[in-house]
């Protein structure tokens, strides 16, 4: 299944850029995130809880943060497993200056297996999208205390 979507912050590129990717940022944006542990160069092992609909449960998994593009893109691996099945997404995040801020434009794939790919594509994307903006969100109050 295929997402975008996009995020404007009201702040600079260069602090977005870096509060996007430091280690303490994810963990602390990344909704039900319960541990992020850093395995190599911009690359983690993570347990989260998520409780969304009837996609509950606890899963751990990897995150990896892949070409990048200084101050203009990335992308960002994310799979995870659990009791209620597994999930993989792949996503590039892009940086774009607009009137003193910044926009973030995501697009990418989500796919599932198990319990949760048996939900369909309707509420896994329903999922996928209130969790991405609840990351948005969480990175904008994050960049926002930083002042």
């Amino acid at each position: 299944m295929d997402i975008r979507g996009d995020h404007y912050f009201k702040e600079p590129p260069e602090r977005v850029w870096t509060t996007m990717l430091e280690p303490e940022s994810l963990r602390a944006c990344i909704p039900g995130c319960e541990s992020l542990t850093e395995t190599g160069e911009r690359s983690y092992d993570m347990t989260l809880k998520v409780g969304v609909a009837s996609i509950k449960g606890t899963y751990d998994g990897t995150v990896k943060v892949e070409d990048v593009t200084p101050m203009d893109s990335y992308r960002l691996v994310v799979s995870g497993s659990g009791r209620p099945g597994a999930v993989r997404g792949d996503g590039k995040l892009e940086f774009h200056p607009e009137d003193g801020g910044t926009r973030v434009t995501y697009t990418g794939t989500v796919s599932a297996q198990g319990a949760i790919a048996r939900l369909g594509n309707r509420l896994l994307g329903g999922t996928a999208k209130l969790l991405i903006g609840q990351f948005m969100n969480n990175v904008e109050k994050r960049v926002a205390d930083r002042e």
